[in-house]
């Protein structure tokens, strides 16, 4: 299933995109480049995308930027799923 708030393109390859944006730049610059897109989708909120999908957005990188990775979180819920696929009858 495609995630409209981390697409399968920017987790394409090796490594995923945010991870090479971030290896590219100082963690000053990064912090940067995620107060810029916190900026974005709030800016732009509900006029381009619906507004839940860009309020995820906005909040995907505000978790970023405050050191958590919504990516993990993404991770234990596909696995719990998987867990409880497997033992429902």
């Amino acid at each position: 299933m495609n995630d409209p708030i981390n697409p399968n393109h920017y987790r394409a390859g090796e490594i995923e995109c945010i991870d090479a944006i971030e290896a590219q730049l100082s963690p000053t610059e990064f912090r940067g480049y995620l107060r810029g897109q916190v900026a974005k989708y709030n800016w732009r909120l509900g006029l381009k995308d619906s507004i839940e999908q860009d309020a995820k957005k906005l909040l995907w990188y505000s978790s970023m930027l405050a050191g958590v990775d919504p990516r993990v979180a993404r991770r234990l819920q596909a696995a719990v799923s998987r867990t409880c696929d497997a033992n429902s009858p």
